[in-house]
């Protein structure tokens, strides 16, 4: 054999060789990620939460995640800041579960999106109302009339101002109505652009102690703002222990934080970065809970989603009860 020809065929078997090794190797990281995917095991539940509210008690505890990984479940918690965005995320399929107040699955499921209740939590009422300066001259709910009241469509601050507006004797047009974001608002609220807040704890109680403001009315007796752990129909479904185990250890971490309020407030304090007065004010306002979900609250639901549309808020009647998979037992 030539000495060319020799070259040649060390140069071929060289290349072969590199090729064979590449291949090797990209089998071995492919197989090497599949074993990794196959021993985790674990399937993913993603779940939406607002600051506060019992899954972010439950993310900063670490029990509930640390739960669902034994019962094979990797639980995914992502932040919004209203129900609203809430309701956005879920029915675009961003998230499994979302944990939001009592306005935002009526109005959603009036728009038409197949959801589903999974479970209730007691009333945030007394953490909820509309909020003015001390020093602003509005004293009664009648004084609200012709004022720029800040509200976030799609939220409980909606039905609440509706509550409130009928409860002074007043028709919607007799104030003015400001959407805004409750971020939004709270910059508005301080800055005077707006003349009363409808809003929830924890920026009720912020508001309350460090920006001059009373509460000229709270929600009991008209608006319970309660917990609400939703899902659409379809993952609901299929997906029934996901929900058994879900609320069963969420429910575990409401008995904690209603009886450990102290270290409730210190973590809140952290997470939240907010002053452990604002925090006390909010928790020791509040019973903790979670349930699945009983008629009582059906018809609450049912009163609202009527008054919604009776008001043109909404456009299409609804059956709250169509929507409920998981009753208490």
């Amino acid at each position: 054999m030539s000495k060319t020809k020799r070259t040649f065929l060390k140069w071929v078997v060289g290349i072969v060789l590199v090729l064979w090794a590449g291949v090797a190797y990209y089998g071995y990281r492919q197989t090497d990620s599949a074993t990794s995917s196959h021993s985790n095991g674990l399937t993913t539940v993603t779940v939406g939460y607002q600051k506060g509210d019992p899954f972010d008690i439950a993310k900063e505890r670490g029990q509930l995640v640390k739960k669902m990984k034994a019962k094979g479940y990797k639980l995914v918690l992502k932040q919004f800041q209203d129900g609203n965005a809430l309701m956005q995320a879920l029915k675009s399929g961003s998230i499994d579960y979302a944990r939001a107040g009592d306005t935002p699955p009526v109005t959603a499921q009036s728009a038409g999106t197949d959801l589903a209740y999974v479970a209730v939590g007691s009333t945030k009422a007394k953490g909820s109302g509309i909020l003015v300066k001390k020093n602003s001259g509005i004293n009664s709910l009648k004084d609200l009339k012709g004022k720029k009241i800040a509200y976030t469509k799609g939220t409980s601050s909606q039905y609440l101002l509706l509550q409130l507006v009928e409860k002074a004797g007043l028709s919607v047009d007799d104030v003015d109505w400001v959407n805004m974001d409750q971020s939004s608002a709270s910059v508005a609220f301080a800055k005077g652009k707006i003349d009363a807040w409808v809003t929830w704890d924890p920026y009720t109680a912020q508001a309350e102690l460090t920006e001059n403001a009373k509460a000229l009315s709270t929600g009991v007796g008209m608006s319970n703002n309660r917990d609400y752990i939703l899902s659409m129909q379809k993952y609901a479904k299929a997906h029934k222990t996901v929900s058994k185990y879900l609320v069963s250890y969420l429910e575990d971490d409401m008995q904690w934080a209603d009886t450990h309020h102290t270290k409730l407030i210190n973590m809140l304090s952290k997470s939240l970065k907010l002053k452990k007065s604002v925090v006390r004010k909010m928790v020791e306002r509040r019973h903790y809970s979670i349930r699945g979900m009983y008629a009582s609250v059906v018809k609450e639901q049912q009163e609202m989603a009527d008054n919604f549309y009776k008001n043109g808020i909404t456009t299409k009647k609804i059956t709250v009860s169509d929507a409920v998979t998981y009753f208490n037992k």
